[in-house]
């Protein structure tokens, strides 16, 4: 699938800001199922400085100074990406049970290094709680493989849970959204996330965008989509290295050719779109809009009538 995807944020600033910096993730990864043809981000006004680097995480990020006084800043993302179905690599084995993964990431003197083991730890939006292991137990019975283990939880949350905008916002701890059983995407990745981190299993956070479908009879309207969030899971090989599987308790399925993933982190923290730091604007007012389209719906949407 060829998917373009345009995503606008707009801040205005009351009173002007007199100087700033700020650290944008806003490029799609290249990953064996997705593949980043054009990109490119426009930034108004002009930054004095700009680099574009790697995280710690292999994710790409662009950081941009401003020097002069300004009421307004428009950052907008054009990525061009063709996509596929994910397939789980030959490397993974789906059948080992959940708790030798756990074995497997315990803390021993003199153990190898497994880069998946820096996804065990509490991070800054997903500590560790025994709410979040009670929850997952009623799935992670024993012996049970760790991917259909998995698989149930991100089920049993899409079942469980409501998508509600207005219940949370981006400080609402996990675990409340975990008791109120009500969220939106970055609650319910958080939730798996800590859920799966707190039987000491390696999960991390995926930030990106989804292809969603107007109502029948509705036509697609630009700017209404938005970014999304899903979870990671990882399962070792029988022999060694193992691969990231992702899942997505948002809707209750895992990733297919509709989705294309921006980065990956600990959590939200790591991958946030933007953030900076602002010298003057006290207060800010922000809009988002986030387009994701198919490349042969925009084709058809511009041809002539006949």
């Amino acid at each position: 699938m060829l998917l373009q995807i345009t995503h606008e944020t707009h801040y205005a600033y009351t009173p002007p800001v007199e100087t700033a910096q700020h650290l944008a993730h806003l490029k799609p990864l290249q990953t064996a199922s997705q593949e980043l043809l054009e990109h490119r981000i426009e930034i108004t006004p002009p930054p004095a400085q700009r680099s574009d680097s790697a995280d710690a995480y292999g994710n790409a990020r662009t950081f941009f100074a401003l020097e002069s006084t300004h009421e307004e800043l428009s950052v907008v993302a054009h990525s061009l990406v063709r996509t596929s179905t994910p397939a789980l690599p030959g490397e993974a084995e789906r059948s080992v049970p959940w708790e030798q993964v756990r074995e497997r990431f315990r803390y021993r003197k003199g153990a190898g290094y497994d880069a998946a083991g820096e996804f065990v730890f509490a991070s800054h939006y997903v500590p560790r709680h025994d709410d979040f292991a009670a929850y997952a137990r009623t799935s992670f019975t024993p012996g049970r493989p760790l991917f259909d283990a998995a698989h149930e939880l991100m089920q049993r949350m899409f079942s469980d849970f409501i998508y509600d905008g207005d219940s949370t916002e981006i400080s609402t701890p996990a675990v409340q959204a975990l008791a109120q059983r009500r969220g939106v995407c970055q609650d319910f990745a958080h939730i798996m996330i800590g859920s799966l981190r707190t039987l000491g299993l390696p999960a991390r956070y995926v930030s990106g965008y989804l292809l969603t479908q107007p109502a029948p009879g509705q036509e697609r309207l630009v700017g209404a989509d938005a970014s999304h969030a899903w979870v990671s899971v990882y399962l070792p090989g029988a022999q060694g290295a193992g691969a990231w599987t992702d899942f997505d308790p948002t809707n209750g399925r895992q990733p297919g050719e509709d989705y294309v993933a921006l980065a990956t982190g600990r959590d939200f923290a790591d991958v946030s779109p933007m953030r900076g730091v602002l010298h003057g604007g006290a207060r800010h007012t922000l809009k988002v809009g986030v387009t994701v389209l198919p490349v042969q719906a925009q084709d058809d949407a511009q041809a002539p009538a006949a």
